[in-house]
């Protein structure tokens, strides 16, 4: 079985890319668009892209599993991000040098706190004992989701700590073009990273769920493999993104044997994104829960396991 990746950084594009004076496709409050040129990035050529297993890039938010407070814990992304007078000199700075090299930081005062229980992301750099920003002036990181928190209620439906449980969205093993949501224990999950999709996360590109009944589930990053992807070719993906059927997603990830994560996404070729109909929101799904949870989510998938729905975006909870 290949090795798939971690999503603890930012992802470099398969692609050099160059950045454009416009609005940004992906940003409304972004003025400068990120292009991708025809080249290769070198990065994927030494991860030796062109083996690599191409996998869905899902558009949700991230989430991380490890332990906390003696037992699997849901975390959430929270990268620390400079704040305002810190943000404006950072620009300032990038604006006039081209480059964020040289830049001086200031970690005790130059940051947004965070709570207690934050955590670096693996592969951030640390001086003297304390994590550095990227290139991009955030040091991504993690915050445990606690039932709680309103601020992560999506988050926590998807969990049921008494039972150590979590709900997954996957393709059946006995049939990859199906998926299943079903219950996981979290303890399978340690220190993956997975992306929490549903009804109230980053305008819902999937049509999961409706406002009344909101359905939300967890991907494990690599889990949904790209069926006959098309080579690392820059008018061959065009066309595949335009054309094909397959291609009706976010982008590519490409899980490399050495661990390296390569990606692209549609608006790096000038592509729109959310499509109309789904790739993933158009495959059937069945339903695989029978562990009872705490969870209104974990009870309402429970009353339909065993259900198969034609597709993914057709799953509700009134039958």
């Amino acid at each position: 079985m290949r090795r798939l990746g971690s999503v603890q950084q930012k992802i470099p594009c398969v692609f050099l890319t160059d950045v454009k004076e416009e609005q940004s496709r992906k940003r409304d409050c972004q003025q400068f668009q990120v292009v991708a040129t025809e080249n290769v990035n070198p990065v994927a050529l030494e991860a030796n892209v062109h083996s690599a297993l191409a996998t869905e890039k899902l558009d949700g938010t991230c989430c991380y599993v490890t332990v906390h407070k003696g037992q699997h814990y849901l975390w959430a992304r929270l990268d620390r991000r400079p704040n305002k007078q810190t943000e404006k000199r950072f620009k300032k700075y990038q604006h006039s040098h081209k480059s964020c090299k040289g830049f001086t930081w200031n970690i005790e005062e130059d940051f947004k706190p965070v709570p207690e229980t934050w955590i670096p992301a693996h592969g951030v750099k640390h001086h003297n004992g304390r994590p550095v920003p990227d290139e991009h002036g955030h040091i991504p990181g993690w915050v445990p989701v606690e039932r709680d928190n309103k601020q992560y209620c999506w988050h926590s439906s998807v969990v049921d700590y008494n039972v150590g449980l979590a709900l997954v969205l996957r393709p059946r093993r006995d049939n990859e073009d199906m998926l299943e949501i079903t219950s996981v224990p979290l303890a399978e999950l340690q220190e993956q990273t997975l992306e929490l999709i549903g009804t109230n996360v980053n305008g819902n590109p999937y049509g999961l769920g409706s406002k009344k009944q909101p359905v939300h589930c967890l991907v494990t990053h690599g889990s949904v493999p790209i069926r006959n992807p098309p080579p690392v070719d820059f008018q061959q993906l065009c066309s595949w993104f335009h054309e094909n059927p397959d291609g009706r997603v976010e982008g590519i990830v490409w899980h490399c044997s050495d661990g390296t994560l390569i990606k692209v996404h549609r608006h790096h070729l000038g592509l729109k994104w959310p499509e109309v109909n789904t790739c993933l929101g158009n495959k059937p799904a069945a339903i695989r829960v029978d562990a009872y949870g705490s969870t209104d989510l974990f009870t309402s998938f429970v009353a339909l396991n065993g259900h198969c729905f034609s597709r993914l975006q057709d799953i509700h909870f009134e039958l």
